[in-house]
């Protein structure tokens, strides 16, 4: 596959090279250059973009504020002159950095990380069926496959969730609670808060409003929750 791509930058010959890069760069397609965030908006809006090359500093809308805007939108990988604008770049999971000037071999091995991402999804997604019992989420660098019956519950943290697993591990992805919902089981998962969504199967006591992961996690049940929750419990009472 052809990753297609955006480049951002206000400046003119950072614009040009970018898109020189990713003309040469034979797994790359160009879809647009973008002078400005607002012009790369309405592109992202409009077409199906996978990754985006995006200068840090620009008027009116910085890379990072363009970035954060944008729910479930392509991948990034961030350009700067400032190296200190690199945790911040990787705090919206970003899959690379590059410093300006940027030279062809650090893009290349950019865009390279890039491509192991897509090819990995890819494979994931070729490979599912109806019948999958998993789910893979993208969490800092990684790919991480994640089996349904080892999720506890999620935790919605404004632009990120954090995944509790019954080995007590903690992944935190870049994307939104509504997103997970639609990916999971409705018959076996449920959002019970604005900002929790558990696993059916693992609750182990509801007491006062509260769901109960035996002696450890406790879930508020949201007012707006609570018809469909109790439903649920209705139809598996003794």
């Amino acid at each position: 596959m052809k990753i297609r791509c955006i480049a951002v930058d206000d400046e003119p010959l950072a614009l040009r090279q970018m898109s020189d890069f990713i003309r040469k760069t034979p797994f790359l397609e160009e879809v647009a250059v973008c002078s400005s965030a607002l012009v790369a908006a309405q592109v992202v809006s409009e077409t199906e973009v996978d990754l985006m090359f995006v200068d840090i500093q620009m008027p009116e809308l910085n890379g990072l504020d363009f970035v954060r805007s944008l729910e479930n939108g392509p991948e990034v990988i961030f350009t700067t002159a400032f190296s200190e604008f690199a945790v911040e770049g990787f705090k919206v999971a970003a899959l690379d950095y590059l410093l300006k000037p940027v030279g062809y071999p650090d893009f290349l091995h950019a865009a390279n990380k890039a491509k192991v991402y897509f090819d990995t999804r890819q494979r994931a997604a070729e490979n599912g069926s109806g019948s999958d019992d998993f789910l893979f989420v993208k969490s800092e660098y990684r790919v991480v496959r994640i089996n349904y019956n080892d999720i506890k519950y999620a935790e919605g943290m404004r632009e990120y969730v954090r995944i509790h697993t019954l080995s007590g591990e903690r992944i935190m992805s870049l994307m939104s609670m509504k997103s997970l919902e639609q990916k999971l089981p409705p018959d076996r998962f449920m959002r019970v808060h604005r900002s929790f969504l558990v696993n059916l199967q693992q609750v182990r006591r509801i007491e006062r409003g509260r769901i109960f992961f035996g002696n450890e996690a406790v879930i508020p049940v949201g007012e707006q929750y609570k018809e469909a929750f109790q439903q649920y419990v209705d139809r598996h009472f003794l």
